[in-house]
């Protein structure tokens, strides 16, 4: 049995960490440096939305992925929430999504009062399959004066959220066709992929806006937290004004000309971000040689195969991914049984968003791919200190 040699493997791959205590899917490393940072911004008082590390961290970001604006936030859904009003997401309007993901990128979308259309992906990089998205626009799309409607309930169909899974970037010039031939709004769900890049330009840039998450299983965090992208100064600057309550600048009184949202990312969490910038080349390395490890130990076991990051493109390589054969699909439950009793954290991909109590009555096109791998995925321990 594949679930077998895949313990087996694992348990001699992990075993020359020093700790006894279980191995955890994904960790934050920690840094006497991140306790420095912290302690100035605790000294300086300035420890909720106001305060220089904010800034800090929005040009530090800036300056890695190539975006001209970044906004930092409290989390990865608020960014996206925010990043789908800005692009002009409304209520009752349809918005595409994959059903391979975590549920954020639905909720974002339900947030916005619109509707989540859930679509296919495909193996080559277990995000959103372009072709059949095209497929299924020239079937139900109708363009009109006032947008491009969904034939079939008369709804807008207002924006496409590729999300680039477990860090693995999208096929974006094929999504970036689609969405311009059919004048559809991109919102790229970047939230795992800090540090991965599509033909040479960095995940969350490709569309009007992107997001990034900073969670603590992410490649840096920030405890929590999020940023929004953009390249559009306008956009950039109604965005800023939205998540901080639509409040305009006034030396003393208050005044709000929208409802907004209390969403800027306070300068404690920020002052983490500025310093954790400093361990990102390391981690993503590190998660490159824990890759490798991997794929080198389990080259002989027939039946499963780790995925590796798309053509054209550089991953972070956030979560380490396994695909089982269909042959041995039905071992999946019992590998994940096995490493997790055994303190070796392992997980399955996330339930389909589509069999969800509250989206079970969403439009969706057909699933089949979606089906297939959710039944195959299984992520392994992937925090860069196991490298």
């Amino acid at each position: 049995m594949i679930s077998d040699e895949l313990f087996k493997v694992l348990q001699q791959i992990l075993s020359s960490r020093s700790s006894s205590k279980p191995v955890p899917l994904h960790e934050p490393m920690f840094s006497k440096k991140d306790y420095f940072y912290l302690k100035r911004c605790l000294d300086s008082t300035y420890v909720s939305s106001v305060g220089k590390f904010v800034d800090e961290f929005e040009a530090l970001l800036a300056q890695y992925t190539g975006a001209k604006y970044v906004t930092a936030v409290i989390n990865g859904t608020s960014a996206l929430q925010v990043a789908l009003k800005v692009a002009g997401v409304r209520e009752n309007d349809e918005v595409f999504v994959p059903s391979l993901s975590f549920v954020a990128t639905a909720n974002a979308v339900s947030y916005c009062g619109a509707i989540p259309f859930f679509i296919d992906c495909n193996e080559r990089n277990l995000s959103i399959d372009a072709e059949a998205l095209e497929e299924l626009l020239k079937m139900i799309g109708e363009p009109t004066s006032g947008g491009l409607r969904n034939r079939r309930t008369g709804r807008r169909l207002k924006a496409l959220v590729p999300m680039h899974t477990f860090g693995h970037p999208c096929d974006m010039q094929s999504i970036q066709k689609i969405t311009k031939n059919y004048k559809i709004e991109l919102v790229e769900d970047a939230a795992e992929a800090l540090g991965s890049f599509y033909e040479g330009k960095h995940t969350g840039t490709f569309g009007k806006l992107g997001i990034i998450s900073f969670n603590g299983n992410k490649i840096i965090t920030t405890g929590g937290g999020g940023a929004i992208l953009t390249n559009d100064l306008e956009i950039a600057k109604k965005v800023r004004h939205l998540i901080q309550v639509a409040k305009i600048p006034h030396s003393w009184n208050y005044i709000h000309d929208e409802i907004g949202y209390n969403y800027r990312m306070p300068n404690l969490n920020a002052a983490l971000g500025c310093s954790q910038f400093d361990n990102l080349n390391f981690s993503l390395e590190s998660k490159r040689r824990l890759f490798k490890v991997y794929k080198k130990n389990f080259k002989n076991i027939l039946g499963i195969k780790i995925f590796e990051e798309p053509p054209k493109c550089k991953s972070n390589y956030w979560l380490q991914t396994i695909l089982l054969s269909e042959e041995n699909q039905n071992e999946r439950d019992l590998i994940l049984k096995k490493t997790n009793a055994a303190g070796i954290m392992t997980r399955p991909a996330w339930d389909l968003i589509h069999t969800l109590q509250p989206y079970r009555n969403s439009p969706r096109a057909p699933l089949p791919v979606s089906k297939h791998l959710s039944k195959r995925i299984i992520n392994l321990p992937s925090s860069a200190g196991l490298a």
